[in-house]
């Protein structure tokens, strides 16, 4: 299980050839690249800073693999989330999910995302013509999250 928290980019093709390497018991690796957009809430974007709280983010993240562990049979995940400025079409965030079978694969991905995006300490701003602003916690990311409370 790992979280890294970097500004460079990342090999999504290597991250997954390093994690399913020499480990026969993977039958199944789900993965989620997130990508920055140009447009977000009717306004074009140039430009995205993202923040984080050293120490705090891999914490909270690592508790997040750690509540997927223990509704799934995860034997593997990694969460590599860029921060500094980024522009559109830059990849953002991955998440990759090692099991035995797909089901917990698939699961276990979109539910690290969905905790990602409302429990990670992240900060962005974007820039658009209007100029700078800070990006609000969105409902839909909320609810996509409240979906797995149980």
């Amino acid at each position: 299980m790992s979280v890294r928290i970097q500004e460079a980019d990342f090999d999504t093709a290597a991250e997954i050839a390093a994690m399913r390497r020499g480990n026969p018991k993977i039958g199944a690796i789900a993965s989620f690249i997130g990508v920055v957009r140009d447009i977000n809430d009717g306004d074009a974007v140039s430009m995205m800073t993202l923040e984080h709280y050293p120490g705090m983010t891999e914490r909270s993240i690592g508790a997040i693999i750690d509540q997927a562990r223990g509704r799934w049979e995860v034997l593997d995940a990694l969460v590599i989330h860029r921060v500094g400025t980024l522009k559109p079409t830059d990849q953002i965030v991955l998440v990759v999910v090692a099991c035995s079978h797909r089901g917990d694969a698939f699961a276990a991905c979109e539910f690290i995302m969905d905790y990602l995006k409302t429990q990670a300490p992240f900060w962005k701003k974007e820039v658009t013509p209007q100029g700078a602003r800070w990006v609000d916690a969105r409902a839909s990311d909320d609810e996509a999250a409240g979906r797995w409370r149980n």
